[in-house]
């Protein structure tokens, strides 16, 4: 090893684990990635994008059948061809893992596949896919094993073959008829909306009585408004009980209805289990490593620093974050700069939250809901995207774009929207956050036409009653 040179030990090959690697590798440190299956973690094998290639191919199969002849495409049918589509989504995973390698061994990053462990703090023990054990002493070990599926304890789930996860609902062989989704969280409503698209019946069941809360509430109305245009069934307020085969294949679903407080049943010929993810940390050993920990939640500070020196962890498995990609990427990035000699700080507050439903909805900062909860004095400002002409040209115009402000000052405190394109506009809310931007600044800066993001710039006017084009 050269004098001087860090050596760096990633557990984890996901957006996380790869990204730090680089990003180490990119400040002249000797990087030694250990990733046990394929590279891109969840993400990129079994999550992100598989689950957005399904969305793409159900919105286009929505608007084929449903506005094509309106915009003047006339087509004789629209049949899903379920196994190209299952192809096509495995060959855009494909080219982007591919693409990891590739740049992984542009810069230099050894890679061991395998499991690591602790086998005391500061060393890890490797067993690798070939059998051999090699035990390593770096000098910073960057811990990002992600997170996994949680299968809750439901009577007759498990043994039933036709009850599957995410990972299942994304390498299915045929398209099932009718599908019961268990959990109304983001895993669960982007896949009922892809497979919505395709025409099978879709009921989600959820023990609450409310999804999604990270979104502002108008744009969460509007999201389960489409979810119901596309004939999803919400029972909320409702809890599992039990499973059982239903007669001549499929599931029954034994069910409370707490509102009611009736049993009720559902059936389906699959059932996805979306239920939540929980950190991926048993195999890691923490306790031999000294690491701190809660119910396998690593605990970290801003630096992406656990309680040990030289071991940080990033992503899914650290308590408190977000389990999001861009997360997991964002805190790589810190923890290798900081092992590296810099001082580099994780900060949530600009970090966007995106739910692919059709139509996306993206949020960043605080929510109305939040900022009232805080007693802050605060100003909302409202677009909708039906007057907005891209949007419209679009789908339809479904949709609109939301920002909270400071009273007085018009700070953004938050943007919020659902429509078109709402995972790449809400860039310009995190930037503006991370600015601390003005809703004048977002006026003042000429937006381009025809574009969704005019939009934002009208739901700014709209904070100071001055907007064009819909009514102050």
């Amino acid at each position: 090893m050269e004098e001087n040179k860090r050596w760096v030990l990633v557990t984890g090959g996901g957006p996380g684990g790869y990204v730090a690697a680089i990003r180490a590798a990119q400040l002249g440190a000797r990087v030694t990635l250990v990733e046990r299956e394929h590279l891109g973690g969840t993400c990129l094998n079994v999550g992100c994008i598989p689950t957005k290639c399904l969305l793409h191919s159900a919105e286009l199969a929505i608007r084929l059948r449903g506005e094509a002849a309106e915009i003047g495409v006339k087509t004789a049918g629209v049949e899903i061809d379920f196994p190209q589509l299952m192809a096509h989504k495995n060959t855009v995973t494909q080219k982007l893992t591919g693409g990891i390698a590739t740049l992984l061994k542009s810069n230099g990053v050894e890679r061991l596949e395998g499991t690591a462990s602790f086998t005391a703090p500061g060393e890890m023990e490797v067993r690798c896919a070939d059998g051999t054990v090699q035990i390593l002493r770096p000098d910073a070990i960057i811990l990002a094993t992600g997170s996994v599926n949680v299968i809750p304890p439901i009577p007759g789930l498990q043994e039933n073959a036709d009850c599957i996860d995410s990972t299942g609902a994304l390498s299915m062989e045929e398209l099932p008829e009718s599908l019961a989704v268990i959990g109304g969280g983001v895993i669960g409503l982007e896949l009922a909306c892809a497979y919505a698209g395709f025409g099978t019946k879709v009921t989600v069941i959820e023990l609450q009585d409310h999804v999604l809360p990270m979104l502002d509430g108008d744009v969460t109305r509007l999201g389960l408004m489409y979810l119901r245009k596309l004939g999803v069934a919400l029972q909320l307020q409702t809890a599992v009980e039990s499973v059982e085969p239903r007669e001549g294949g499929g599931v029954r679903l034994l069910c409370r209805d707490h509102k009611k407080d009736a049993a009720v049943s559902y059936e389906a010929d699959k059932v996805l289990v979306a239920v939540g993810r929980r950190p991926n940390t048993q195999a890691l050993r923490l306790d031999l490593g000294g690491v701190a920990q809660e119910k396998g939640q690593i605990l970290t500070d801003d630096h992406m620093r656990t309680n040990v020196p030289g071991v940080y962890a990033i992503g899914d498995c650290v308590k408190g974050v977000a389990q999001l990609a861009h997360t997991a990427s964002a805190m790589g990035e810190v923890a290798a700069e900081n092992i590296c000699g810099l001082d580099s700080r994780y900060d949530e507050s600009t970090n966007p939250t995106c739910v692919y439903l059709l139509p996306e909805a993206a949020a960043v900062g605080l929510t109305e809901e939040e900022a009232r909860a805080r007693g802050m004095e605060y100003e909302t400002g409202k677009f909708p995207l039906a007057a907005n002409g891209r949007a419209l040209i679009l789908d339809g115009g479904k949709g609109t774009v939301k920002i909270v402000a400071e009273k007085g000052s018009g700070k953004v405190l938050g943007m919020h929207i659902i429509g078109p394109h709402a995972s790449d506009l809400i860039a310009e809310g995190a930037m503006a956050l991370r600015m601390g931007a003005t809703v004048e600044d977002l006026i003042t800066t000429i937006h381009s036409h025809p574009t969704v993001s005019e939009a934002v710039r009208e739901a700014a006017l709209q904070v100071e009653k001055r907007a064009i084009h819909t009514k102050n």
